[in-house]
C-alpha cells in the first residue's frame, strides 16, 4: 500500500472560483482517512485530484513518494468507488469486476482468481452471474467495492459510497467497509458529509469548509479539542449547543452571564476567559454534558419545547427566554412540553469561542500531534 501526501494542493475553476485552497494533508500507509464537511466544501474535488480525475491548479501530490500531478489516472494505481456504483448494466457481476483487469491484459486465470477471491471476501459469490438490475443497492455497492479490490491498488478512494442506501443498510455497510479495511490492511480515503460516518469509520478525520481544511485529527481528538466553532458544531450528534454569554467579574469571581443565569466556569478555563471580561463569547456545551439537576435549583433554567424519546435516552429541546438548546437525558426523566427544567452543565467539558473569529478561546492544535 502507500502513503499519500498533499502539499499545498489547490483547485481553481474558471471564473476564479477556488474549490480547494492550499490543502496540506499526510495520509499514512494503511491509514483510513475520512474527508468530511458540508456540500460544496471541496472534499470530493480533493478526492478527484488524488484520483487524477481533476487537474491540480497548484501544489504537489505524492503517492508512495512519487509526484503524480501529471500522471494519468490509469497509471496511479488507485481504485475509486463512486456514489452511483458506476456499474455496466449489460455486464454480469463477474464481468463488471473483471473489466478493469481485462483492459490491462491480465492473465485470464489470474483474473478468475482475483474476482472469486474478492467475491468471497464480500460474500457475493452467488451473485456473479447476475446483472446489476437484478441486485439490491447494497449488493451493487459490494460489487463496486469488489471491482476496486481486484485491482490490488495502492490506495482505495470512496466518494460518498453509502449515500444512496437506506439508514439500516448504511450502518451495515459502514461495518463491512471497516472490516474490509482491517482485512486488506489498505490505505483508504473516504469522503462523506455524514459526521457519524466520519466518527465511526476514520482513523483520522479531515474537516473541510469552503475549500479550506479546518482541522485534522482522530475522531475523539476533534470531538474533545475543536479548533473553532465550525468543527465543534459539525463533530458530534446531536451537535454542540452554543449560547451567547457575557464574561463578567462579580465579587472577585469570574462568571459567564447569559441574562437568565450566571455560572462560574471551570477553574482551568478562568485564565483563558479573563481577557474577555466585559465581552460576549460563545459558550459551547454538548447535549450529553447537560444533565438535569435533581433538586430543581441552580444551573441553567429553561422551558421544554420538544421531547424526543429514543428508548435508551431522551433528546430534550429546551429554551431560555432568548436561546435554545438540546440535552441528552436518561429515559426515566418524564418531561412534557412546557415543563420547567434546570440543567447543570459539566463545565470542565465546556468550550468557549471568540464571537468575532469563531476560534476556540482555549487553544487546540489544528493538526493532532503524533503520538
Amino acid at each position: 500500500m502507500a502513503k499519500v501526501e498533499l502539499k499545498g494542493i489547490t483547485k481553481v475553476y474558471e471564473g476564479n472560483v477556488t474549490a480547494v485552497d492550499k490543502a496540506d494533508i499526510v495520509i499514512e500507509d494503511k491509514e483510513f482517512v475520512v474527508f468530511v464537511g458540508p456540500s460544496g466544501c471541496g472534499k470530493s474535488t480533493t478526492l478527484r485530484m488524488i484520483a487524477g480525475l481533476e487537474d491540480i491548479t497548484g501544489g504537489d501530490l505524492f503517492i508512495d513518494g512519487d509526484k503524480v500531478n501529471d500522471i494519468p489516472p490509469k497509471d496511479r494505481n488507485i481504485a475509486m468507488v463512486f456514489q452511483n456504483y458506476a456499474l455496466y448494466p449489460h455486464m454480469s457481476v463477474y464481468e463488471n469486476m473483471a473489466f478493469g483487469l481485462r483492459i490491462r491484459k491480465t492473465d485470464k486465470a489470474e483474473i478468475d482468481r482475483r474476482v472469486k477471491e474478492a467475491a468471497r471476501i464480500l460474500d457475493i459469490e452467488k451473485l456473479l452471474e447476475r446483472r446489476p438490475k437484478q441486485l439490491s443497492g447494497g449488493q451493487r455497492q459490494r460489487v463496486a467495492v469488489g471491482r476496486a479490490i481486484v485491482r490490488n491498488p495502492k490506495v482505495f478512494l470512496f466518494d460518498e459510497p453509502l449515500s444512496n442506501l437506506d439508514a439500516k443498510l448504511r450502518v451495515q455497510m459502514r461495518a463491512e467497509i471497516i472490516e474490509l479495511h482491517h482485512r486488506l490492511n489498505a490505505t483508504m480515503i473516504y469522503v462523506t458529509h455524514d459526521q457519524v460516518e466520519a466518527m465511526t469509520m476514520g482513523d483520522k478525520i479531515v474537516v473541510m469548509k469552503d475549500g479550506k481544511i479546518q482541522q485534522i485529527g482522530s475522531p475523539l481528538y476533534l470531538y474533545n479539542n475543536p479548533v473553532n466553532k465550525f468543527v465543534a458544531g459539525f463533530i458530534g450528534s446531536p451537535p454542540m449547543n452554543f449560547l451567547t454569554v457575557k464574561v463578567v467579574e462579580e465579587g472577585g469571581k469570574l462568571l459567564i452571564d447569559e441574562g437568565s443565569f450566571k455560572i462560574q466556569p471551570a477553574q482551568a478555563h478562568v485564565s483563558y476567559l479573563k481577557p474577555y471580561v466585559g465581552k460576549e463569547v460563545s459558550f459551547g456545551i454538548r447535549p450529553e454534558d447537560l444533565p438535569c439537576t435533581e433538586d430543581g435549583t441552580g444551573g441553567i433554567p429553561a422551558k421544554v419545547t420538544v421531547v424526543e424519546p429514543l428508548g435508551a435516552e431522551i433528546h430534550l429541546y429546551a429554551s431560555t427566554p432568548t436561546q435554545s438548546m438540546i440535552a441528552k437525558v436518561p429515559p426515566h426523566h418524564l418531561f412534557k412540553i412546557g415543563d420547567s427544567v434546570r440543567f447543570l452543565p459539566v463545565l470542565e467539558k465546556a468550550k468557549y469561542f471568540d464571537r468575532e473569529t469563531d476560534e476556540a478561546i482555549i487553544p487546540a492544535d489544528r493538526v493532532e500531534k503524533a503520538k
